[in-house]
């Protein structure tokens, strides 16, 4: 599957990670321009996890993120639905707990982690508001949501050029550099495809979060959106709207 028509099949997406995983962090950081650890600084900072806490990474990949946050003291449960992922994380960084498992139906309890985070990988589910419902779920009274994830650039020119960037720039570069360029195809039409802020803020307080804010990061191609389950929430969001 190379195209992001937003129907996305969790079984074809995540067979498509498990194409890319053994590179799949050197390609990153270079089509990024080494913004990439940039992004991560900034997600880790906005997490804030303190010593004893449970953090849960979603769309964790090979646990490079997972690995910045464990290093607060954290307890950090690393989850992605690419089991290829998965094993080269968990060679990579074997003091992380890694799971399999699908950000709609996250094999966890209610009320059992301190923060969640998801970096660049809300847009690959096929039902984002039901993966943000799940993350509330699953998110102590008081938690914390840190959603880094590709977005929309204010200005105008920017928006034009990074367009040009992801449909001629893009693809030629990860053709030299990713042992599967189709899914860099996709990568560059699932962030076109990707609602702007504005929506994604909508969407966390839809599913139940408050103190939603976010902030542009690198001239708005990324942006950081948090969020926080109510302390007393005795109210279960619905996930019916999240198809």
């Amino acid at each position: 599957m190379t195209k992001a028509d937003m129907n996305k099949q969790p079984s074809e997406v995540a067979s498509m990670f498990d194409g890319v995983a053994a590179h799949y962090d050197v390609t990153n950081d270079i089509l990024s321009a080494g913004n990439a650890v940039l992004w991560r600084i900034a997600t880790v900072k906005a997490i804030a996890a303190a010593p004893g806490e449970r953090v849960l990474d979603i769309a964790a990949g090979t646990g490079t993120s997972s690995a910045a946050i464990a290093k607060s003291g954290a307890e950090v449960v690393a989850l992605d639905f690419s089991a290829g992922m998965v094993e080269v994380g968990r060679k990579r960084q074997p003091a992380i707990e890694f799971i399999v498992g699908d950000a709609e139906q996250l094999p966890f309890g209610d009320d059992e982690f301190d923060a969640v985070t998801i970096s660049f990988g809300l847009r690959n589910v096929n039902r984002p508001k039901v993966a943000l419902s799940e993350m509330y779920r699953v998110l102590k009274p008081g938690g914390r949501l840190v959603v880094c994830e590709f977005s929309t650039p204010p200005l105008a020119g920017l928006r034009l050029g990074y367009q040009a960037y992801l449909r001629h720039v893009l693809p030629g570069i990860a053709k030299v550099t990713s042992s599967n360029s189709p899914a860099y195809t996709y990568l560059a039409e699932s962030i076109e495809k990707w609602p702007e802020q504005q929506v994604l803020s909508q969407w966390l307080r839809g599913a139940g979060f408050t103190r939603v804010a976010y902030r542009n990061l690198t001239a708005g191609i990324v942006a950081l959106h948090r969020g926080r389950k109510p302390q007393s929430s005795s109210r279960r969001p619905s996930s019916a709207a999240g198809a």
